[in-house]
């Protein structure tokens, strides 16, 4: 017995074939609009849903704010763990020792770390936790700020400027903080 060759096989190229092509998208179930008149390219997309809904709407001005404090916190550490006392004495006309200015110099540094890590980023979450770090810092500062300025019972220019200052940063970062965790609204 002998076998019969068999013809050799071809190949359908489908993907030219724009009747073809229609037909799978429509049998897949993608190219068309849904509900909500979004048109999906993949089976993928239609099952996860538009990556748009997902972005995050950023205020005006937010990362140049982040990497303004992220610059200032990282000069704000180098000058306190290079210079503890000329720093300690700008502020409060007082001498004190250094490795308490260097210990603040060393947190300083660690938060400007998480400054500049979400600085690069774009999940919300991280942006949110990054500006409520900053926002505590700020807070706890003016308090500390104030309560030492009160039992000294001096306030010196130094001292003034900086309280005023890390009021300003407090109200900026919070409004930053308030305006990202808003929903966007639905157009």
């Amino acid at each position: 017995m002998a076998s019969k060759p068999h013809p050799p096989l071809m190949k359908k190229h489908s993907q030219t074939d724009l009747v073809s092509r229609l037909k799978t998208r429509k049998i897949l179930g993608v190219g068309g609009e849904d509900d909500d008149g979004e048109v999906h390219r993949s089976k993928i997309s239609q099952m996860l849903g538009n990556e748009i809904k997902f972005s995050v709407r950023e205020p005006i001005g937010l990362r140049l704010w982040m990497l303004i404090s992220a610059v200032l916190f990282t000069t704000s550490a180098l000058v306190a763990l290079t210079f503890p006392n000329q720093l300690y004495e700008i502020i409060f006309e007082l001498t004190t020792t250094r490795i308490s200015i260097r210990l603040y110099g060393g947190a300083l540094l660690s938060i400007s770390l998480i400054l500049w890590n979400g600085l690069y980023t774009v999940e919300k979450v991280i942006i949110q936790w990054t500006l409520l770090t900053e926002a505590c810092y700020f807070g706890v500062q003016f308090l500390v700020t104030s309560v030492s300025l009160l039992e000294m019972g001096t306030l010196s220019n130094g001292a003034a400027l900086l309280l005023l200052s890390e009021a300003f940063f407090l109200l900026i970062t919070l409004s930053y903080y308030h305006q990202l965790g808003r929903r966007a609204k639905k157009i």
